[in-house]
């Protein structure tokens, strides 16, 4: 079965490629959270088949290369790689987003590729791609993306908060990691990135819990009703027992002695369903009255 990560991913593959700067953009999202980004490697792996057709599409597009392995190699495997090594290659790449080949090119995100909103959601949607994870929202709300970039992942969340999203951050096993935790964000994030279907399920699940929720806090208060309804009847039954086994029933006045007499006689009813019973009928608040008369009566007796 297809986790909802997996499902989003497809989603988000189905988004073309199109304008030069948004493909250059989306590529540089993707490049800062693989596996590997280095002046002397760049290497891309994925178990997911949509995103690895959509690769060499995004890179041919992007920087007119290709790529030097192709997951083809690993036939078998379970992960799809993606490799390049040939210098030329690298150092094009590594030029076209403004670092200089001799250094570490992913010290920093370079904000002049993300002038506009086109190419924003672009570079957020490669992150996602390449470094995002999505929990099933059937059981909780969580998206985060996580790369080995530290400056690159705080600046990557401050363009998150300046978009309104507000994420959280961690170290975790020296990845640096930006996540949410509210389902609205989540939402919001993978609608903005071009994935509206999975965002829908969000909601749906969210709308199915609440429901569920619901249900279940209504019948656990009917339960809670239920059982103090069953525990005063049987405390007015003791009562009564104990009127009768003193030998106080017979000289009860007509109406105590008919309330006793259907308590006995129906111990699990509710006072409600007990009052209509009486000839003639009366109200609750008027059996009420006399089983408290009745109880009281009772604690007076040795």
């Amino acid at each position: 079965m297809q986790s909802f990560a997996y499902k989003v991913r497809s989603e988000l593959c189905r988004t073309a490629v199109q304008r030069l700067c948004c493909a250059r953009a989306e590529a540089y999202g993707v490049l800062l959270y693989c596996n590997t980004f280095t002046s002397r490697e760049i290497r891309i792996i994925t178990e997911n088949p949509e995103f690895a057709a959509r690769l060499p599409r995004l890179f041919q597009r992007a920087f007119t290369l290709r790529f030097d392995r192709l997951p083809e190699e690993d036939t078998g495997r379970g992960k799809l790689i993606f490799q390049i090594t040939q210098q030329d290659k690298l150092n094009k790449i590594i030029n076209q987003f403004g670092y200089d080949p001799r250094q570490n090119p992913v010290l920093h995100v370079n904000f002049g590729m993300l002038e506009d909103e086109c190419c924003r959601t672009a570079f957020l949607r490669g992150a996602f791609l390449s470094g995002g994870s999505v929990t099933d929202p059937e059981k909780r709300y969580h998206l985060e993306l996580a790369t080995s970039h530290l400056q690159a992942s705080r600046e990557v969340s401050a363009l998150l908060t300046e978009l309104g999203f507000f994420p959280r951050s961690v170290m975790r096993s020296g990845s640096a990691v930006i996540y949410f935790k509210q389902s609205e964000h989540i939402e919001d994030f993978l609608t903005k990135i071009g994935a509206p279907a999975s965002a829908m399920d969000i909601m749906t699940a969210k709308v199915d819990k609440e429901i569920r929720n619901g249900a279940n806090r209504a019948m656990n208060c009917d339960m809670a009703n239920v059982n103090k309804t069953l525990d005063a009847a049987l405390e007015q039954k003791n009562a009564i027992e104990k009127l009768r086994q003193r030998g106080a029933l017979e000289n009860l006045p007509d109406k105590l002695r008919q309330t006793a007499l259907l308590r006995l006689q129906y111990p699990e009813l509710s006072l409600t369903q007990l009052a209509e019973r009486c000839d003639p009928p009366v109200t609750k608040s008027c059996l009420n009255h006399r089983m408290r008369k009745l109880m009281s009566m009772a604690q007076e007796l040795p």
